[in-house]
Protein backbone atom coordinates (compact mmCIF):
# COMPACT_ATOMS: atom_id res chain seq x y z
CA UNK A 1 0.00 0.00 0.00
CA UNK A 2 1.47 3.65 -1.09
CA UNK A 3 1.09 6.38 1.93
CA UNK A 4 0.04 9.52 -0.53
CA UNK A 5 2.80 12.19 0.11
CA UNK A 6 1.75 15.45 2.28
CA UNK A 7 2.28 18.13 -0.28
CA UNK A 8 4.06 21.45 0.64
CA UNK A 9 0.58 23.48 0.90
CA UNK A 10 -0.75 21.06 3.17
CA UNK A 11 2.22 20.63 5.18
CA UNK A 12 2.42 24.67 5.82
CA UNK A 13 -0.91 24.59 6.82
CA UNK A 14 -0.50 21.91 8.92
CA UNK A 15 2.33 23.64 10.58
CA UNK A 16 0.35 26.90 11.01
CA UNK A 17 -2.49 25.77 12.26
CA UNK A 18 -0.61 23.93 15.24
CA UNK A 19 1.40 27.58 15.63
CA UNK A 20 -2.21 29.17 16.70
CA UNK A 21 -3.17 26.03 18.70
CA UNK A 22 -0.56 26.66 20.92
CA UNK A 23 -0.40 30.19 21.11
CA UNK A 24 -4.51 30.00 21.93
CA UNK A 25 -3.35 28.36 25.07
CA UNK A 26 -1.21 31.53 26.40
CA UNK A 27 -4.40 33.86 25.20
CA UNK A 28 -5.92 32.07 28.57
CA UNK A 29 -2.63 30.82 30.59
CA UNK A 30 0.31 33.43 31.29
CA UNK A 31 3.20 30.70 31.92
CA UNK A 32 2.89 27.20 30.64
CA UNK A 33 6.12 24.57 29.98
CA UNK A 34 7.04 22.78 26.77
CA UNK A 35 5.54 19.40 28.60
CA UNK A 36 2.48 21.31 29.68
CA UNK A 37 1.49 22.18 26.21
CA UNK A 38 2.14 19.01 24.66
CA UNK A 39 -0.24 17.54 27.38
CA UNK A 40 -3.06 19.95 26.36
CA UNK A 41 -2.94 20.08 22.58
CA UNK A 42 -2.11 16.62 22.49
CA UNK A 43 0.95 17.19 19.85
CA UNK A 44 3.83 15.36 19.73
CA UNK A 45 6.40 16.52 22.18
CA UNK A 46 8.92 17.00 19.36
CA UNK A 47 6.87 19.28 17.13
CA UNK A 48 5.56 21.35 20.09
CA UNK A 49 10.02 22.27 20.86
CA UNK A 50 9.93 22.86 17.36
CA UNK A 51 7.13 25.36 17.32
CA UNK A 52 8.31 27.21 20.57
CA UNK A 53 11.91 27.60 19.52
CA UNK A 54 10.59 29.44 16.17
CA UNK A 55 8.17 31.76 18.46
CA UNK A 56 11.40 32.43 20.55
CA UNK A 57 13.18 33.13 17.76
CA UNK A 58 10.40 35.35 16.44
CA UNK A 59 10.18 36.98 19.82
CA UNK A 60 6.33 36.09 20.40
CA UNK A 61 7.57 33.65 23.26
CA UNK A 62 10.06 33.90 26.04
CA UNK A 63 11.51 30.98 28.37
CA UNK A 64 11.05 32.19 31.96
CA UNK A 65 11.51 30.93 35.43
CA UNK A 66 12.11 27.76 36.09
CA UNK A 67 9.70 25.08 37.17
CA UNK A 68 10.23 22.23 39.81
CA UNK A 69 7.25 19.64 39.70
CA UNK A 70 7.79 16.46 41.20
CA UNK A 71 10.65 14.78 40.81
CA UNK A 72 13.26 14.92 37.90
CA UNK A 73 15.20 17.91 36.29
CA UNK A 74 13.40 21.64 36.35
CA UNK A 75 12.04 23.08 33.45
CA UNK A 76 12.04 26.25 32.02
CA UNK A 77 8.42 27.85 32.03
CA UNK A 78 7.53 29.79 28.26
CA UNK A 79 4.99 33.01 28.49
CA UNK A 80 3.88 35.75 25.84
CA UNK A 81 7.44 38.12 25.20
CA UNK A 82 6.05 41.39 26.52
CA UNK A 83 9.03 42.54 24.70
CA UNK A 84 7.96 41.07 21.15
CA UNK A 85 6.89 44.29 19.93
CA UNK A 86 3.87 46.63 20.65
CA UNK A 87 0.14 47.65 19.50
CA UNK A 88 -1.77 51.10 18.83
CA UNK A 89 -5.41 50.87 19.55
CA UNK A 90 -7.48 54.16 18.34
CA UNK A 91 -10.79 54.48 19.53
CA UNK A 92 -13.29 57.25 17.88
CA UNK A 93 -15.88 58.00 19.94
CA UNK A 94 -19.19 59.89 19.34
CA UNK A 95 -17.51 62.45 21.92
CA UNK A 96 -13.88 61.53 22.25
CA UNK A 97 -11.19 60.26 20.90
CA UNK A 98 -8.46 57.97 22.76
CA UNK A 99 -5.14 56.52 21.96
CA UNK A 100 -3.83 53.42 23.66
CA UNK A 101 -0.49 52.14 23.43
CA UNK A 102 0.99 48.32 24.88
CA UNK A 103 3.27 45.90 24.95
CA UNK A 104 2.75 42.50 23.16
CA UNK A 105 1.37 41.51 26.85
CA UNK A 106 -1.29 44.39 26.67
CA UNK A 107 0.63 46.12 29.17
CA UNK A 108 -0.17 49.73 29.01
CA UNK A 109 3.14 52.29 27.63
CA UNK A 110 1.47 55.03 26.80
CA UNK A 111 -2.15 56.60 26.78
CA UNK A 112 -4.09 59.63 25.76
CA UNK A 113 -7.70 60.93 25.63
CA UNK A 114 -9.01 64.35 24.14
CA UNK A 115 -12.29 65.48 23.66
CA UNK A 116 -14.91 65.88 20.52
CA UNK A 117 -17.76 68.02 19.58
CA UNK A 118 -20.41 65.77 18.56
CA UNK A 119 -21.63 68.19 15.64
CA UNK A 120 -17.90 68.54 14.43
CA UNK A 121 -17.12 67.90 10.53
CA UNK A 122 -15.76 64.70 10.34
CA UNK A 123 -12.66 66.70 8.49
CA UNK A 124 -12.14 68.44 12.04
CA UNK A 125 -12.34 65.02 13.99
CA UNK A 126 -9.75 62.90 11.71
CA UNK A 127 -7.23 65.61 11.67
CA UNK A 128 -7.96 65.62 15.62
CA UNK A 129 -7.09 61.76 15.29
CA UNK A 130 -3.97 62.16 13.00
CA UNK A 131 -2.72 64.73 15.45
CA UNK A 132 -2.53 62.48 18.11
CA UNK A 133 -1.54 59.45 16.53
CA UNK A 134 1.39 61.19 15.48
CA UNK A 135 2.30 61.83 18.92
CA UNK A 136 2.47 58.26 19.32
CA UNK A 137 4.08 57.28 16.58
CA UNK A 138 7.11 60.03 18.25
CA UNK A 139 6.45 57.98 21.65
CA UNK A 140 6.66 54.48 19.58
CA UNK A 141 10.06 55.47 17.75
CA UNK A 142 11.38 57.15 20.61
CA UNK A 143 10.89 53.92 22.00
CA UNK A 144 12.45 51.86 19.59
CA UNK A 145 9.27 49.68 19.77
CA UNK A 146 8.18 47.05 17.65
CA UNK A 147 4.73 48.36 16.15
CA UNK A 148 2.73 45.12 14.93
CA UNK A 149 -0.27 46.96 14.09
CA UNK A 150 -2.97 49.09 14.90
CA UNK A 151 -6.23 48.39 15.92
CA UNK A 152 -9.13 50.90 15.39
CA UNK A 153 -13.02 50.96 16.78
CA UNK A 154 -15.71 52.98 15.63
CA UNK A 155 -19.26 53.77 16.04
CA UNK A 156 -20.64 52.64 12.89
CA UNK A 157 -20.56 49.95 10.22
CA UNK A 158 -17.42 48.75 9.04
CA UNK A 159 -16.08 47.01 5.66
CA UNK A 160 -13.47 45.06 7.71
CA UNK A 161 -12.07 44.08 4.75
CA UNK A 162 -10.95 47.44 3.17
CA UNK A 163 -11.50 49.35 6.35
CA UNK A 164 -13.88 51.58 5.27
CA UNK A 165 -16.23 53.34 7.48
CA UNK A 166 -19.43 52.76 5.57
CA UNK A 167 -21.82 54.99 7.95
CA UNK A 168 -22.21 56.61 11.47
CA UNK A 169 -25.78 57.20 12.23
CA UNK A 170 -24.64 59.08 15.58
CA UNK A 171 -21.38 61.03 13.82
CA UNK A 172 -23.32 61.60 10.50
CA UNK A 173 -19.99 60.30 8.90
CA UNK A 174 -20.40 58.34 5.47
CA UNK A 175 -17.90 56.12 3.41
CA UNK A 176 -14.46 57.50 5.72
CA UNK A 177 -11.45 55.24 4.15
CA UNK A 178 -9.69 54.96 7.82
CA UNK A 179 -6.88 52.62 7.02
CA UNK A 180 -5.82 54.65 3.75
CA UNK A 181 -5.90 57.65 5.96
CA UNK A 182 -3.82 55.70 8.52
CA UNK A 183 -1.79 53.94 5.99
CA UNK A 184 0.07 57.28 5.37
CA UNK A 185 1.59 57.15 8.50
CA UNK A 186 1.84 53.94 9.73
CA UNK A 187 3.77 51.02 8.04
CA UNK A 188 2.20 48.25 9.41
CA UNK A 189 -1.20 46.28 9.73
CA UNK A 190 -4.26 48.59 10.45
CA UNK A 191 -7.54 46.72 11.64
CA UNK A 192 -10.76 49.00 11.73
CA UNK A 193 -13.83 47.48 12.99
CA UNK A 194 -17.26 48.49 15.01
CA UNK A 195 -16.95 49.69 18.53
CA UNK A 196 -18.98 47.15 19.88
CA UNK A 197 -17.48 44.03 18.11
CA UNK A 198 -13.99 45.55 19.28
CA UNK A 199 -14.97 46.04 22.53
CA UNK A 200 -16.63 42.38 22.68
CA UNK A 201 -12.50 41.39 21.40
CA UNK A 202 -11.80 43.09 24.61
CA UNK A 203 -13.76 40.89 27.34
CA UNK A 204 -12.37 38.08 25.31
CA UNK A 205 -9.31 38.79 25.02
CA UNK A 206 -8.87 40.62 28.56
CA UNK A 207 -12.04 40.32 30.40
CA UNK A 208 -15.15 38.99 32.00
CA UNK A 209 -15.50 36.21 29.05
CA UNK A 210 -11.99 34.50 28.36
CA UNK A 211 -12.60 31.15 28.36
CA UNK A 212 -16.38 31.69 26.81
CA UNK A 213 -16.79 30.90 23.22
CA UNK A 214 -20.22 32.15 22.57
CA UNK A 215 -21.80 35.38 23.80
CA UNK A 216 -23.28 39.29 22.89
CA UNK A 217 -21.57 41.88 24.14
CA UNK A 218 -24.31 44.82 25.02
CA UNK A 219 -23.21 48.16 25.47
CA UNK A 220 -25.39 51.24 25.59
CA UNK A 221 -23.84 54.69 25.12
CA UNK A 222 -24.86 57.31 22.38
CA UNK A 223 -26.42 54.02 20.49
CA UNK A 224 -26.48 50.52 20.98
CA UNK A 225 -23.84 48.49 20.25
CA UNK A 226 -23.52 44.79 20.22
CA UNK A 227 -20.84 42.49 19.24
CA UNK A 228 -21.57 38.68 18.66
CA UNK A 229 -18.96 36.16 19.40
CA UNK A 230 -19.62 32.05 18.18
CA UNK A 231 -16.93 29.37 18.38
CA UNK A 232 -14.33 32.65 19.89
CA UNK A 233 -14.71 34.58 16.34
CA UNK A 234 -16.49 37.88 16.26
CA UNK A 235 -19.36 37.09 14.42
CA UNK A 236 -19.94 39.75 10.83
CA UNK A 237 -22.33 38.23 8.64
CA UNK A 238 -21.94 38.18 4.80
CA UNK A 239 -20.23 41.60 4.31
CA UNK A 240 -19.07 42.68 8.12
CA UNK A 241 -22.09 44.41 8.82
CA UNK A 242 -23.58 41.63 11.15
CA UNK A 243 -24.52 42.62 15.32
CA UNK A 244 -26.36 45.98 14.66
CA UNK A 245 -28.72 44.62 17.38
CA UNK A 246 -29.36 48.14 18.40
CA UNK A 247 -31.10 48.95 15.18
CA UNK A 248 -33.74 45.64 15.86
CA UNK A 249 -37.27 47.45 15.67
CA UNK A 250 -39.69 47.10 18.70
CA UNK A 251 -42.02 49.73 17.62
CA UNK A 252 -42.62 51.25 13.68
CA UNK A 253 -44.57 54.22 15.62
CA UNK A 254 -41.73 54.53 18.43
CA UNK A 255 -38.82 57.65 19.36
CA UNK A 256 -36.99 58.44 15.72
CA UNK A 257 -33.65 56.82 15.93
CA UNK A 258 -30.41 58.09 15.18
CA UNK A 259 -30.11 56.00 11.65
CA UNK A 260 -33.59 57.75 10.83
CA UNK A 261 -36.23 54.94 11.75
CA UNK A 262 -38.57 54.61 14.18
CA UNK A 263 -38.75 52.66 17.51
CA UNK A 264 -35.17 50.92 17.14
CA UNK A 265 -34.03 48.75 20.20
CA UNK A 266 -31.93 51.92 20.93
CA UNK A 267 -34.27 54.38 21.24
CA UNK A 268 -35.90 52.37 24.12
CA UNK A 269 -32.60 51.48 26.22
CA UNK A 270 -30.18 53.61 25.68
CA UNK A 271 -29.26 56.75 28.00
CA UNK A 272 -30.91 59.54 25.94
CA UNK A 273 -34.29 57.52 26.39
CA UNK A 274 -33.64 56.98 30.12
CA UNK A 275 -33.11 60.58 30.33
CA UNK A 276 -36.06 61.76 28.00
CA UNK A 277 -37.87 59.75 30.49
CA UNK A 278 -37.04 61.71 33.61
CA UNK A 279 -37.02 64.96 32.11
CA UNK A 280 -40.80 64.04 31.15
CA UNK A 281 -41.59 63.23 34.54
CA UNK A 282 -40.08 66.18 36.34
CA UNK A 283 -41.62 68.88 33.17
CA UNK A 284 -45.13 67.10 34.15
CA UNK A 285 -44.15 68.29 38.16
CA UNK A 286 -43.02 64.95 39.48
CA UNK A 287 -41.15 65.34 42.37
CA UNK A 288 -37.80 63.58 42.42
CA UNK A 289 -33.99 64.04 44.33
CA UNK A 290 -32.97 64.74 40.12
CA UNK A 291 -34.50 68.29 40.24
CA UNK A 292 -32.28 69.33 43.30
CA UNK A 293 -28.85 67.71 42.18
CA UNK A 294 -29.48 70.11 38.95
CA UNK A 295 -30.70 73.34 40.26
CA UNK A 296 -33.64 72.85 38.52
CA UNK A 297 -31.77 72.90 35.28
CA UNK A 298 -33.23 69.68 33.61
CA UNK A 299 -31.22 69.32 30.99
CA UNK A 300 -27.85 69.10 32.89
CA UNK A 301 -29.11 65.82 34.54
CA UNK A 302 -26.88 62.99 32.89
CA UNK A 303 -27.34 59.38 33.52
CA UNK A 304 -24.84 58.93 36.29
CA UNK A 305 -27.27 61.38 38.38
CA UNK A 306 -30.14 58.76 37.51
CA UNK A 307 -28.19 55.80 38.51
CA UNK A 308 -26.90 57.42 41.56
CA UNK A 309 -30.85 58.71 42.61
CA UNK A 310 -32.05 55.23 41.76
CA UNK A 311 -29.91 53.39 44.21
CA UNK A 312 -31.02 56.19 46.84
CA UNK A 313 -34.52 55.34 45.86
CA UNK A 314 -35.92 58.01 43.86
CA UNK A 315 -38.76 56.94 42.41
CA UNK A 316 -39.04 58.47 39.20
CA UNK A 317 -35.16 57.39 38.35
CA UNK A 318 -36.86 53.67 39.75
CA UNK A 319 -39.26 54.13 37.46
CA UNK A 320 -37.00 55.12 34.13
CA UNK A 321 -34.51 52.23 34.81
CA UNK A 322 -37.20 49.81 35.49
CA UNK A 323 -38.77 50.74 31.82
CA UNK A 324 -35.26 49.86 30.67
CA UNK A 325 -34.46 46.75 32.54
CA UNK A 326 -38.20 45.49 30.27
CA UNK A 327 -36.97 46.74 27.03
CA UNK A 328 -33.68 45.62 27.53
CA UNK A 329 -34.52 41.96 28.74
CA UNK A 330 -36.93 41.62 25.67
CA UNK A 331 -34.30 42.40 23.19
CA UNK A 332 -32.09 40.27 25.00
CA UNK A 333 -34.52 37.49 24.82
CA UNK A 334 -35.14 37.78 21.29
CA UNK A 335 -31.29 37.91 20.82
CA UNK A 336 -30.41 33.99 23.17
CA UNK A 337 -33.49 32.69 21.49
CA UNK A 338 -31.78 33.03 17.78
CA UNK A 339 -28.45 32.41 19.15
CA UNK A 340 -28.27 30.56 22.13
CA UNK A 341 -25.13 31.87 23.48
CA UNK A 342 -23.47 30.99 27.32
CA UNK A 343 -23.52 34.45 28.14
CA UNK A 344 -24.55 38.29 27.87
CA UNK A 345 -22.03 41.27 28.94
CA UNK A 346 -23.30 44.29 29.36
CA UNK A 347 -21.30 47.36 29.12
CA UNK A 348 -21.11 51.23 28.75
CA UNK A 349 -23.96 52.72 30.38
CA UNK A 350 -25.62 49.23 31.10
CA UNK A 351 -22.40 48.18 33.02
CA UNK A 352 -23.20 51.56 35.37
CA UNK A 353 -26.79 50.70 35.98
CA UNK A 354 -26.49 46.96 36.44
CA UNK A 355 -26.19 47.12 39.92
CA UNK A 356 -29.73 49.09 39.75
CA UNK A 357 -31.33 46.74 37.45
CA UNK A 358 -29.44 43.31 36.70
CA UNK A 359 -32.64 41.17 38.77
CA UNK A 360 -35.09 42.78 36.73
CA UNK A 361 -33.57 42.25 33.39
CA UNK A 362 -32.74 38.77 34.38
CA UNK A 363 -36.53 38.13 35.51
CA UNK A 364 -37.91 39.39 32.11
CA UNK A 365 -35.49 37.43 29.78
CA UNK A 366 -36.49 34.40 31.90
CA UNK A 367 -39.91 35.02 31.24
CA UNK A 368 -39.52 35.28 27.49
CA UNK A 369 -36.96 32.65 26.46
CA UNK A 370 -37.29 28.95 25.88
CA UNK A 371 -36.58 26.78 28.79
CA UNK A 372 -33.45 25.02 26.93
CA UNK A 373 -31.92 27.80 25.82
CA UNK A 374 -31.85 30.32 29.43
CA UNK A 375 -30.91 27.15 31.18
CA UNK A 376 -26.85 27.94 31.58
CA UNK A 377 -27.35 31.67 30.72
CA UNK A 378 -25.31 34.02 32.39
CA UNK A 379 -25.88 37.84 32.47
CA UNK A 380 -22.88 39.77 33.62
CA UNK A 381 -21.23 43.49 33.71
CA UNK A 382 -18.36 43.85 31.39
CA UNK A 383 -15.01 43.83 33.24
CA UNK A 384 -13.40 46.25 31.52
CA UNK A 385 -16.41 49.37 31.35
CA UNK A 386 -15.55 52.34 29.17
CA UNK A 387 -12.53 50.57 28.20
CA UNK A 388 -13.28 47.78 26.69
CA UNK A 389 -13.38 49.10 23.87
CA UNK A 390 -9.90 50.84 23.38
CA UNK A 391 -8.15 47.45 25.31
CA UNK A 392 -10.47 45.81 21.86
CA UNK A 393 -8.26 47.61 19.66
CA UNK A 394 -5.28 46.18 20.89
CA UNK A 395 -7.18 42.61 20.74
CA UNK A 396 -7.53 43.27 17.36
CA UNK A 397 -4.02 43.84 16.75
CA UNK A 398 -3.16 40.10 18.81
CA UNK A 399 -5.83 38.33 17.96
CA UNK A 400 -4.28 38.74 13.82
CA UNK A 401 -0.84 37.50 15.68
CA UNK A 402 -2.43 34.77 17.82
CA UNK A 403 -4.75 32.92 15.78
CA UNK A 404 -3.04 33.32 12.05
CA UNK A 405 0.55 34.14 12.90
CA UNK A 406 3.27 34.98 10.34
CA UNK A 407 6.60 35.70 10.69
CA UNK A 408 6.84 39.26 12.44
Amino acid sequence: MTIPKINTADQAWVRKMNRSILLAIFRTQKTLSRAQLAAQTGLNPSTVSKIIHELIQENIIRETVLSQSGTGRPGLMLEINPEGGCALGIEINVDYIELLITDFSANTLWRTNQATKPEAAQDGIMKQVIKLAKEALIFIQSHNCHLLGVGVGVPGLVDVASGLLRVAPNLNWVDIPIRDVLANYFNCPIYVENEANAAALGEYYFGAVRNVKDFIYLSAGIGLGSGIVMGGQLFRGMFGFAGEAGHMTLDTNGELCGCGRRGCWETFVGPRSVLQRVRRSLTLGAESVLFEMVDGNLQNIAFDDVVKAAQNGDKIANYALNEVAFYLGIGIANLLNLFNVEVIVLGGALNKASPVFLKDVERVVLENTLIPVREHLKIIPSAHGADACIMGTIALVLDDILREPALL
